[in-house]
């Protein structure tokens, strides 16, 4: 069994799929990403089908819809779902499984099909655990340093790392799976899952990192001509960035910038460690992103939102197993569904029953592709064909379309275009199809009808978008303070 394939999966939270050199940006460095795109396959539409951290990993660990595995808005207390993870399905077909990083899963020590998992939760104490990097911290002698920095888990201002490097939650989280990957049996293929925190808020990268990237090198954000509008999904999706200055933006964009390039630079640590440890050659290796960030295009931070910043993500599969494959960018719609078959297939597994995902290796194309997160006022639902987009907000009865392959920024809303009513009509049917629960409401006749429209006033933030404390000695007897993370 040892010479079977291995898998190395590597996930972030927060990475839009346009911020590689390989996409084309012209300011990121991520000359370790490029190089497994050019020596492998980057998919350029792929999406998360509910942009937001637990939803999005929920389909990705069981191959299935939101709507299929429980959650499409953040529901922090859900069980996984009884399906097959994974992990557990990789377990099952004689693999050694390792996570190391955030799951993101509850209870939080639930290894949801893993041999063992090390986490680090962004210092989650509402749940009663401590993860891993808060032990080693205490080890150190950080006990409870980990947000003495300052910077918010949901807000875009920073500053530079207050800890040395080795104590980064980056280099840490790079650090345990090398240690574990030295530590593989050799007698059985292994299945290792890392998960980076970053570049998720807060935003306190290396100053190393920081000094890579000059402020005057910094892209403006993308501002769309329908920003205008005075809908109430809108200016309440916009509220979030009011309070930054064109300053704070712009130091923000670098940080999260330099975030994303400490990442690449240690994946290249994970590929050395491959190669030594003589497992290079018949390792699988995929990156991912539960979900990407607006990062201020049309003047909006975090997910939650559809627009190609947090629905449209990083994937690429590289290594020498699927070399034969190398250089290609294939615009097939792709989801984080289609992950788990994907993966299950290139090691002559048997996908489970439970599973919906398309393996993004196959002859099988889905022509559309629905998405959906939150419920009540604040849903949203999207159809993609993968060149155009509709969005649709309920409230106000909403629509917007866009044409991918000439408007990659979105900046014009087609919809009631008549040259564009065809294409109209046609997702939006689809999206009708695809309505269940109490979405159903939205429709009368056959016909999209929404909810009122309604008055926007803008809600104190009296705990700064949960900002984190002083965490020595572990605070206590709190509750919920772990919501909308």
């Amino acid at each position: 069994m040892g010479t079977r394939t291995n898998i190395l999966l590597i996930s972030t939270d927060h990475w839009p799929a346009s911020i590689l050199g390989s996409a084309g940006h012209k300011v990121i460095m991520t000359p370790t990403l490029d190089t497994l795109a050019e020596s492998g396959i980057r998919f350029s539409n792929a999406y998360s089908e509910c942009p937001v951290c637990i939803p999005a990993r929920r389909s990705l660990m069981t191959g299935t819809s939101p709507q299929k595995h429980g959650d499409r808005v953040y529901t922090d207390t859900m069980e996984m779902p009884p399906f097959p993870t994974l992990a557990e399905t990789f377990s099952n077909a004689g693999y050694q499984t390792f996570a190391v990083g955030k799951l993101h899963v509850y209870p939080q020590r639930n290894r949801i099909g893993f041999d063992d998992a090390i986490i680090t939760e962004e210092a989650r104490y509402d749940f009663g655990v401590v993860d891993d990097f808060q032990i080693w911290l205490g080890e150190q002698g950080y006990a409870g340093q980990e947000f003495s920095h300052g910077m918010g888990n949901n807000t875009y201002y920073t500053r530079p790392w207050h800890l040395p490097e080795e104590a980064h939650p980056t280099t840490w989280v790079t650090n345990q799976m090398i240690k574990t990957m030295k530590r593989k049996d050799p007698t059985k293929p292994a299945f290792y899952y890392i998960s980076y925190m970053y570049p998720h808020p807060p935003l306190v990268p290396l100053q190393s990192y920081l000094d890579m990237y000059d402020l005057d090198e910094i892209d403006e954000p993308c501002i769309g001509n329908w920003n205008n509008d005075r809908s109430w999904p809108l200016k309440a999706l916009q509220h979030s960035s009011s309070a930054y200055s064109k300053k704070e933006i712009t130091r923000a964009k670098r940080a999260f910038y330099a975030q994303c390039t400490h990442i690449d630079h240690q994946i290249r640590l994970l590929i050395g460690t491959l190669r030594e440890v003589n497992m290079l050659d018949n390792t699988v290796i995929m990156f991912l992103s539960d979900h990407g960030d607006m990062l201020f295009n049309h003047k909006m931070v975090a997910k939650r939102v559809f627009y190609e910043n947090s629905a449209n993500v990083p994937m690429i599969i590289g290594g020498k197993p699927v070399e034969k494959i190398r250089g290609q960018i294939d615009d097939r719609l792709v989801c984080l569904a289609d992950v788990m078959p994907t993966l299950l297939e290139l090691c002559n597994i048997p996908v489970p029953e439970s599973v919906e995902g398309i393996s993004m290796l196959g002859e099988a194309k889905r022509e559309m592709l629905y998405g959906e997160v939150s419920e009540g006022d604040k849903a949203t639902r999207m159809v993609t064909n993968g060149q155009f987009k509709l969005i649709y907000y309920p409230v106000g009865d909403y629509i917007q379309l866009f044409d991918l392959d000439n408007d990659p920024c979105e900046s014009i809303n087609l919809a009631g275009n008549s040259s564009y009513s065809d294409i109209q009509i046609k997702l939006t049917n689809f999206l009708i199809q695809n309505l269940y629960k109490e979405d159903t409401n939205w429709i009368k006749e056959g016909k999209l009808v929404g909810l009122p429209d309604k008055t926007f006033i803008a809600p104190p933030d009296y705990n700064l978008s949960n900002q984190r404390g002083g965490h020595w000695p572990p605070p206590s007897g709190y509750k919920n303070a772990g919501k909308n993370m």
